[in-house]
């Protein structure tokens, strides 16, 4: 069994993402949005964890957000923290959907 430590870093950075967005701006949507998207994030990484094949948790919570950060970040040009979230969301996308080209293993 092998730890997804990819997933579980990018749980946190949605996590953190959240809560520093209520410190500074006193933003609770942004606080609430990250503490849920964050326990996707990590949820997802647990059951990677458990079965590698098993992405589908992880894989709806990083398109979900690619596609509302994206928006944001095009609307707006501001890398921080849009942009980052944009791209973080896109590099977790491709490598679950590696997971899904490669070949199984014959047991």
């Amino acid at each position: 069994m092998s730890v997804d430590w990819v997933g579980y870093g990018y749980a946190t950075l949605i996590t953190s993402g959240g809560v520093i967005g209520y410190a500074k701006a006193g933003s609770v949507p942004s606080l609430a949005a990250g503490l849920l998207f964050g326990g996707l994030a990590g949820f997802g990484a647990y059951q990677i964890s458990n079965d590698p094949s098993n992405i589908w948790v992880s894989l709806a919570t990083s398109g979900a957000l690619s596609a509302v950060m994206g928006k944001r970040f095009y609307g707006s040009r501001k890398f921080m923290p849009a942009g980052l979230m944009a791209a973080a969301s896109l590099l977790m996308m491709g490598k679950l959907s590696l997971t899904l080209l490669q070949k199984p293993a014959e047991s």
